[in-house]
């Protein structure tokens, strides 16, 4: 084992110029969600240039089959997104988007450009291992309904099942070099909720005459906290939170109606349910109690991510072989959403964070804002571990049989 472990980091270091150059290309060129055309047709002949026979699977989705001997015996499965987010980089380098108001600002370049080099490298190595590796480059994971769950629909877990699947996501809270696990609940579900509140417009001097839907917003944005800090058992995390406000008025305007669009967020599903139900109830009878109405739409998004226990042991047992002990860390809870959440609905998967951060040369903004980099040392350690960890599990499963 120790030998193939070191042919995996020396085929790492060994493309790791490449993976860089790859993860600028495609930073230089961001696509939005279910946009990624360029991006998935790079990918695609990315693959064909390493030997394999890339499929598409939706519009701009991606699969491929790394196949090892007896590929019939076991299957596991990597992950990699493609979309970047609708945002104006303002990093200065080389490799800014070119692409203005698109970045990837969450690192999806990150993860597509290791696991084509996990993909090269496995095919380089397929007569080490036994089994299959199922390579997934998955669109549209920042927009709902998410990529993973069209994929799923279009049969990604289907011909052959993996057994397992894992992904990685960058962690600038992390150093580069390290990586985090967490076993169980980990991620949370994510609803979005949109609201009109209507009432009465008019002039601003002459409120008695109207039906103000920005008072009635104002007050029902507070109380709504009350879902969470006095409906919610403690015990299980819950967020509720509001990011945009539209009242369309002006200094002596009060508009006739006022949108408001927000997010919830738990890890219990009989919870998220029921807390569903009382923001509902609790909007349309504030706004009726002070005169005016409101319209509500509650659409259902990712449910909660949960890593199995014993595939995130083995790949936590395989992360501290291949980069020491020291180097592997826990993870809290995160109450941000993934759309992998899908994926360990339907098998088990296991959900893990790449360290990018360096203080030292100030690369330390967070994922989702226009200043977001990595310390690219991250590459070579994500292709690697990502390959390694393919090749573990894999022996796991197949000692299984």
């Amino acid at each position: 084992m120790q030998e193939l472990t070191n042919q995996i980091q020396d085929l790492a270091r060994k493309y790791a110029s490449q993976t860089v150059a790859t993860r600028h290309h495609l930073h230089q060129n961001p696509e939005l969600s279910f946009q990624e055309f360029e991006t998935s047709a790079y990918v695609f002949r990315k693959l064909q240039e390493y030997g394999l026979e890339p499929e598409r699977v939706t519009e701009t989705g991606v699969v491929a089959l790394v196949k090892g001997r007896n590929p019939e015996k076991a299957t596991t499965a990597l992950r990699a997104d493609l979309d970047a987010l609708p945002i104006l980089e303002t990093n200065e380098v080389e490799y800014k988007s070119r692409n203005e108001g698109v970045m990837h600002a969450c690192g999806h370049d990150v993860h597509t450009s290791s696991l084509l080099t996990t993909a090269r490298i496995l095919q380089e190595l397929r007569h080490a291992f036994e089994g299959t590796v199922k390579l997934i480059f998955q669109p549209g994971e920042e927009k709902f309904p998410g990529g993973a769950s069209l994929m799923i629909k279009e049969g990604v877990l289907q011909n052959p099942a993996p057994l397992s699947i894992m992904g990685q996501h960058v962690f600038p809270f992390l150093p580069a070099g390290k990586v985090g696990f967490r076993s169980g609940m980990y991620m949370a579900s994510a609803d979005e909720i949109y609201i009109t509140v209507k009432g009465k417009g008019g002039h601003g001097g002459l409120p008695e005459q109207l039906v103000d839907p920005v008072l009635i917003s104002a007050h029902l944005l507070v109380a709504l906290q009350q879902i969470v800090s006095r409906r919610a058992n403690p015990k299980v995390p819950s967020v509720l939170s509001f990011g945009k406000v539209i009242a369309n008025g002006a200094t002596n305007v009060i508009p006739g109606e006022v949108h408001i669009e927000g997010t919830f967020r738990t890890m219990d599903e009989t919870w998220r349910a029921e807390a569903k139900q009382k923001i509902k109830k609790l909007a349309e009878g504030l706004c009726e109690s002070m005169g005016g109405s409101c319209e509500i739409n509650i659409m259902d998004g990712y449910p909660f991510l949960k890593n199995d226990p014993a595939l995130v042991a083995r790949a936590r047992a395989a992360a501290e072989a291949y980069l020491g002990l020291e180097n592997v860390e826990d993870l809290d809870m995160w109450m941000a959403a993934e759309d992998f959440a899908y994926y360990s609905q339907q098998t088990d998967a296991c959900f893990y964070r790449l360290g990018t951060r360096n203080e030292e040369r100030g690369i330390t903004s967070g994922v989702h804002t226009p200043t977001f980099n990595i310390d690219e040392a991250a590459l070579e350690v994500g292709s690697g571990l990502m390959a390694w960890l393919a090749i573990s599990e894999l022996q796991a499963l197949t000692a299984q049989l």
